[in-house]
């Protein structure tokens, strides 16, 4: 089991809690940096019988922030020895009603994130010979109407994981994990936790039987994180039950 600690943006709630849970149960210490105060300190509350875990309160898309998180992170366990990009956002709208404000934050967030994230972290990771892991999307493939920013983000981090893959290798290996329907509604602040609201419709048209859920995402992550990935670098890994590869005929 790791001793080093890992950074994983977007940490309080969603598939970025399941992340650092899997990853406390892995070895590692964590900070989990994420704007909702609420939810990141009770995620350190809850998670904190499974390890270290500390949280940083902060913009993912501000660099003194993203640097403080590294920092912060290699005083932590043995140092930094993992990273994960997770923090992600979208707007949603039809193209003629989204602003440029919203383009922009979406790509502040979604990708520039993952370039600080790397760009603090990279010296760190060589030393420890560690691994970085983004989170894209099965949007990045394929998409739904209304979703440009969120897809063209995701987009982006596919490419800028071969790219990290190749500029930082071999000391450093970078993947990505591309999810498909993940069901994160118990994975909320408490407040907002509810059961998912599936039908056995959602459920059957995945070729796996079901809509997954964030520890789905969290194995993949701890994986592509894990020496048995070790020969894996510059990849990236779709979990969404096999809906991309479904043809579908109206």
């Amino acid at each position: 089991m790791s001793k080093h600690s890992a950074v994983v943006t977007g940490g309080a709630q969603g598939i970025g809690k399941a992340v650092a849970q899997q990853l406390l149960c892995d070895g590692y210490s964590v900070l989990i940096v994420d704007p909702a105060r609420d939810a990141g300190e009770e995620t350190v509350q809850e998670l904190a019988g499974f390890g270290e875990i500390a949280y940083l309160e902060g913009d993912v898309a501000d660099q003194v922030v993203v640097a403080d998180a590294v920092a912060r992170a290699g005083r932590m366990g043995d140092g930094l020895g993992a990273l994960v990009a997770n923090a992600g956002i979208g707007h949603w709208q039809p193209l003629d009603q989204l602003t440029l404000d919203d383009w922009n934050r979406t790509l502040a967030v979604n990708l520039t994130s993952a370039f600080l994230l790397a760009k603090y972290g990279a010296a760190a990771l060589r030393r420890n010979r560690g691994a970085m892991v983004l989170i894209a999307s099965s949007r990045a493939m394929q998409s739904e109407p209304n979703t440009a920013d969120y897809s063209a983000s995701k987009g982006g981090i596919v490419a800028l994981t071969h790219s990290l893959a190749i500029s930082l290798g071999p000391e450093v290996r970078v993947n990505c994990v591309s999810p498909g329907w993940i069901a994160t509604s118990q994975w909320q602040h408490s407040s907002r936790r509810r059961p998912p609201e599936l039908s056995p419709e959602d459920h059957a048209q995945h070729p796996v039987g079901r809509v997954g859920t964030p520890p789905d995402i969290a194995k993949a992550v701890s994986y592509l994180l894990s020496a048995d990935a070790g020969f894996v670098t510059g990849i990236n890994l779709v979990v969404d039950g096999g809906m991309t590869r479904k043809m579908i005929y109206v």
